[in-house]
């Protein structure tokens, strides 16, 4: 069958909306019912959280590499890919009958991470100029509200099924998907040439992985063990090592050139931090409302009823990221960027202090939820309009790995912080989480203190057309 498709912005675009809704929900769907899988595959609470900590794993290494590999053999053809990757690892994951084999097909799934610079980087090649911000500002949408979405979808559908549909399903839509970005997206028309830097993608790896294990592994083992700091330690080399080898490289797989732009670094920055407390809020207040009644602070709450008290940050950032794209005719990415951390923080603050009634919480949800979708849009926008076109899959991809390797240090500080306050009845102590709060209220200040450094991003002065360019049928 000959490839046929139709340079189409708006079909293009949304191919790629639902090949990002589809990775983004595999961040979040799993984690409500862990117990669960650990109880079906008999295993420890230990192992069962590998099965989040493997995909975070793979996703930070997958996305730098990734993104550099379709700036040179085009970002349809890694499109391709990482769907492949994602659907792959979904059919391993429904027929794993064991923990290692679940944690394995996770593995296989985090290569799709390539999923978010790919699209970033086709949008900045094919749409209009003056659309690109829009456009991006919604793609950023459906990947922030994807990302929490799974929360509420994960109860209903184990409720009616099994866990194992976590998968099946999301395998199913990325096939579709895949056979649409085959027939619809078109070659990339911008790509970089030269070679993929293997010693230093070897040496990101390394660097990466000896940061992430110990940070969620740290509680187990303790922030003073000899594991954690000897990793730690090994983190430190390797990266040492991967700078040094990135910047005498002629081919590097980061350029650290591009690394010192002011607006590169600072955006990347606010990434970090922002992904610690996006973070944390998605993976802890699901948690804080299904505490039991009898803890004195909790609602006990099951699975779909903590997904429905989530619902309103969902909404709340679909609506916000996919109006921020417009709304940059009277406020600029970095306003944004400026508002939304702002509200972030004051709905971790909520969180920490107000969390008696599940009203206070569904507000501070919706809050929260404003200012991520604030943010993730004009992170992006940022990003993209920082870099020239034939860097935008590498500074998206980094932009995306900074804000995972973020989100994995707010988890596991998190983490620690609730679990090092035991109270009743085997339960964690309200103070664990106030705390656990606080402290992402302070991630989310220190972000909106780096923004003020960002600098505002370039408007388009190219005119916004009336209408879309004629529908022409092109056979490759």
């Amino acid at each position: 069958m000959p490839r046929l498709y139709h340079r189409s912005p708006r079909a293009t675009f949304a191919v790629l909306a639902a090949a990002a809704a589809a990775f983004s929900l595999m961040q979040s769907l799993v984690t409500p019912v862990l117990p669960t899988i650990q109880q079906d595959l008999h295993t420890t609470p230990g192992t069962v959280t590998w099965v989040l900590t493997a995909w975070l794993l793979s996703a930070s290494v997958a996305t730098p590499l990734m993104g550099r590999i379709s700036d040179m053999l085009g970002k349809d053809r890694t499109l391709l890919v990482a769907l492949a990757a994602i659907a792959v690892g979904c059919l391993l994951a429904a027929l794993a009958p064991n923990v290692g084999v679940l944690i394995t097909a996770r593995v296989v799934q985090g290569l799709g991470a390539a999923v978010f610079p790919v699209s970033f980087g086709i949008i900045r090649d094919e749409f209009p100029p003056a659309r690109v911000t829009s456009a991006v500002g919604v793609l950023a949408a459906v990947i922030a509200t994807g990302s929490g979405f799974g929360i509420v979808l994960a109860g209903p559908i184990v409720g009616a099924l099994d866990w194992r549909w976590l998968f099946w399903i999301p395998m199913v839509v990325v096939i579709g998907v895949g056979i649409l970005a085959w027939r619809v997206v078109p070659a990339s028309p911008v790509r970089t040439p030269g070679r993929v830097n293997w010693l230093s993608a070897v040496l990101l790896s390394g660097w990466l992985v000896a940061l992430l294990l110990p940070l969620s592994k740290a509680t187990a083992w303790g922030w003073s063990s000899g594991r954690t700091l000897g990793l730690f330690a090994v983190a430190v080399v390797f990266f040492a090592a991967w700078f040094a080898a990135e910047v005498r490289s002629a081919n590097p797989l980061i350029d650290m050139r591009m690394m010192r732009l002011h607006a590169v670094w600072t955006t990347n920055l606010v990434a970090l931090l922002f992904g610690a407390a996006m973070f944390g809020v998605f993976a802890f207040v699901p948690q804080l409302v299904q505490v039991p009644a009898v803890s004195g602070y909790g609602f006990g709450a099951d699975i779909t009823g903590a997904g429905l008290l989530m619902l309103p940050m969902l909404v709340a950032m679909a609506v916000f990221g996919s109006l921020s794209g417009p709304l940059t005719r009277w406020a600029g990415s970095k306003a944004q960027l400026l508002w939304g951390a702002g509200l972030s923080t004051l709905a971790c603050l909520s969180f920490a202090l107000n969390h008696d009634e599940k009203w206070a919480v569904a507000v501070a949800g919706a809050v929260f939820g404003i200012g991520l979708g604030l943010v993730y849009s004009s992170l992006i926008n940022l990003i993209v309009q920082a870099v020239p076109p034939h860097q935008t899959g590498t500074a998206s991809g980094m932009n995306t790995n900074i804000r995972t390797v973020g989100a994995s240090i707010g988890t596991a500080v998190v983490s620690a912080i609730v679990t090092s306050h035991p109270g009743a009845q085997g339960l964690p102590a309200e103070r664990g989480y106030t705390l656990a709060f606080l402290v992402l209220a302070a991630a989310g200040a220190a972000a909106f203190a780096v923004a003020l450094l960002v600098p505002a991003a370039r408007r388009a002065v190219a005119p916004e057309p009336a209408v879309l360019p004629e529908l022409t049928p092109v056979e490759v």
